[in-house]
């Protein structure tokens, strides 16, 4: 095992870890790990665009209601606000860097750029690069992180736990090289921007999902976890079961598409009276019922009706996926079903991205920071990745003394666990969130599921004292601890609120104890015998 010593270490190469270095750097040197490929992350995969109030005729009183009523009465109003105030000029800076976000021709556009709007927003605030934004923002800050002196990118490395030191601080992480070489990166501050916890769940609208293993690992260190139940599954992944997972945007129903039942009828306009612009829970349970009711596994988003041209305009990305797969959306409609998506729970943190552990901060989809309540309103997100990395980057700005004691490093074992056992094992957990804790959770299913979890942990964790380090190993544990955490969270949680709905409570609580959000530690979870 080898030790070096680091300024600013991020964990994660996102949106939200590539904005945060290149405004750290200008001060302080940043150590980046992320995966080599950009795959690997929620971040490539964000086709809608980011929400920002950028019309003259929208306002961020407008765009904090929005929020506000998606969260279903659980944002952190001080967050929202916040957030949506720094809005513009988190876009300014995009624009600076060259991001090419799509333009507006019209003659009459107020804005030179394109807006459109998506579910659960009350006006074209969605600025976007056609309908691949999340790949066209990565890049460009991927290019300018390359090129900065004060970065330097290990895509060698995977992380698999943090170090703490006696006093409680967070010193730094550990990590395997390609070879499985264990290495302990120390540092001064370090930052998680490790993604959710889609992974959890069999179905997912990315190929490489997280599995919430920076919010273990910031848990293992005594970070409190917040609104862990509140799991957004996306309404309209592409139906393909044979090809990857791919996520038909938001903006796809923001431009007029029209979810059909399998007999043809347009089921939003009597589920909600926004009909398809409802907010995500409020369409993915719609969906979820009609499925269930035709007995069928999708339903149909329907965008004939835009024109071939519009189509091929709006939405290049989704078109092509579409027919490399035999289906033409411009003469078909799409099938569509729900899969998991957003994490809206994580590691709570402050409006500067400081966790509750000294010297350990998290920012984008591994952190909570109340903005997003029950529900996240589309394409707040990277919105969310970009301000709070940002205000993270000016927090750091300036390295604070540290009066630490060497970090202590975990025995390891030699002996290596079968890569087919940790396969059976990862599906089994998928299996059980899949069957007993995504869109439409139940007592009954929710005591299976702790059950279930309880006895797949007893056999994995037999395995660990004596296991050689593993990245894939490490992943599983940690993702096995969130599962239990978050079926806790949700048996604890009495009522039906935003993403968490259990027919057995249907409504909000009128108790204000069941209202709040949840917190959780590691502490928190039973000893497995």
């Amino acid at each position: 095992m080898s030790r070096s010593e680091h300024d600013v270490l991020v964990v994660g190469g996102g949106v939200a870890g590539l904005t945060l270095a290149l405004h750290v750097a200008d001060s302080r040197r940043v150590t980046l790990v992320r995966p080599a490929s950009d795959d690997q992350g929620a971040s490539r995969w964000a086709q809608g665009g980011i929400a920002a109030v950028l019309s003259p005729q929208d306002d961020f009183e407008a765009h904090v209601a929005d929020t506000l009523v998606a969260g279903d009465g659980l944002c952190d109003e001080r967050a929202v606000r916040f957030t949506v105030e720094q809005g513009p000029s988190a876009i300014e800076w995009l624009l600076s860097l060259g991001v090419p976000f799509t333009r507006d021709s019209s003659p009459t556009a107020s804005y030179p750029y394109h807006l459109t709007r998506e579910g659960g927003h009350g006006a074209r605030r969605i600025i976007h690069a056609e309908d691949a934004t999340g790949r066209a923002v990565l890049d460009t800050l991927k290019r300018h992180a390359v090129a900065h002196p004060s970065i330097v990118i290990r895509d060698d490395l995977t992380a698999i736990g943090l170090l703490g030191d006696a006093e409680g601080n967070c010193r730094g992480a550990r990590c395997l090289d390609n070879q499985g070489r264990l290495l302990e990166l120390l540092a001064h501050d370090t930052v998680l921007a490790t993604g959710g916890a889609s992974g959890l769940y069999r179905h997912t609208t990315s190929p490489h999902p997280a599995s919430g293993e920076g919010m273990m690992m910031a848990a293992e260190l005594g970070a409190e976890l917040m609104n862990l139940e509140f799991q957004q599954f996306h309404p309209t992944c592409l139906y393909d079961p044979e090809g990857p997972p791919f996520l038909i945007s938001e903006a796809v129903r923001g431009e007029g598409g029209r979810l059909l039942s399998n007999d043809g009828r347009r089921f939003m306009l009597e589920r909600d009276e926004r009909a398809e612009l409802a907010p995500r829970d409020i369409v993915a349970r719609a969906i979820d019922a009609e499925m269930q009711r035709t007995e069928s596994p999708h339903v149909w988003l329907d965008i004939q009706h835009l024109g071939e041209a519009a189509i091929r305009h709006h939405f290049p990305t989704i078109h092509a996926h579409c027919l490399a797969r035999g289906l033409d959306i411009t003469r078909q409609p799409i099938p569509v079903v729900p899969a998991a998506h957003y994490s809206c729970g994580g590691v709570a943190t402050e409006l500067d991205g400081s966790s509750s552990v000294p010297r350990l901060y998290a920012i984008g989809e591994v952190a909570c920071t109340g903005l997003h309540g029950a529900n996240r309103m589309a394409s707040n997100s990277l919105l969310e990745c970009l301000v709070y990395a940002r205000s993270c980057a000016a927090r750091l700005a300036q390295a604070e003394p540290m009066d630490s004691s060497p970090p202590s490093s975990p025995r390891t074992g030699e002996r290596h666990v079968d890569a087919q056992r940790l396969r059976e094992w990862r599906l089994c957990l998928r299996d059980t969130m899949s069957r007993h804790v995504a869109i439409v959770r139940r007592d009954a299913g929710l005591d299976a599921a702790a059950r279930e979890l309880e006895a797949l942990s007893r056999e994995v964790m037999a395995v660990m004292p004596e296991a050689a380090p593993s990245a894939t190993l490490a992943s599983l544990w940690h993702a096995l601890r969130l599962a239990r955490l978050t079926v806790k969270a949700a048996r604890a949680r009495r009522e039906s609120r935003g993403l968490h709905y259990n027919p057995a409570c249907p409504h909000h609580s009128e108790s204000g104890q069941a209202s709040r959000s949840s917190r959780l530690r590691l502490a928190d979870l039973e000893p497995v015998a």
